[in-house]
């Protein structure tokens, strides 16, 4: 994955802000969302394209879109989604490890009977005497 040639693939759009600010949110355009196309993506090979497919949510276009309005900055705003969707996608790209197959050790299997005797000697005791005689 290279992440230069990934940016530059990425499409931005700036979106007015909503919520409480006044004047200013009403006409400034500083909430900033990113689209991802991942299909059509030239830096990504096929592995990685059915990875990220596989991980992460996509919309039905497979479009991966992010959005950032923490700032009154667009240029800060735009900052933001790009580290974002960068951890997004080398977390998106890490393959999990494989589990090992491993089987109990001699000790463990042996305090597991001794105590498995002892539950049931003491539950043995709870019982009621036989009175046979």
């Amino acid at each position: 994955m290279d992440a230069e040639k990934i940016i530059q693939e990425l499409k931005f759009k700036a979106v007015r802000s909503s919520g409480s600010g006044g004047q200013h949110v009403n006409k400034v355009s500083t909430k900033v969302e990113l689209y991802f196309d991942v299909l059509h993506s030239n830096s990504l090979s096929e592995d990685e394209k059915e990875l990220l497919l596989k991980k992460l949510k996509l919309t039905k276009d497979i479009f991966l879109i992010l959005q950032c309005d923490e700032s009154r900055s667009q240029l800060k705003n735009k900052e933001i989604v790009v580290k974002r969707f960068l951890q997004l996608i080398t977390n998106g790209l890490k393959v999990p490890k494989k589990r090992k197959v491993t089987k109990p050790g001699k000790s463990a299997i042996q305090k597991r009977l001794e105590k498995k005797k002892k539950i049931a000697f003491k539950k043995a005791l709870r019982k009621k005497p036989n009175s046979e005689y």
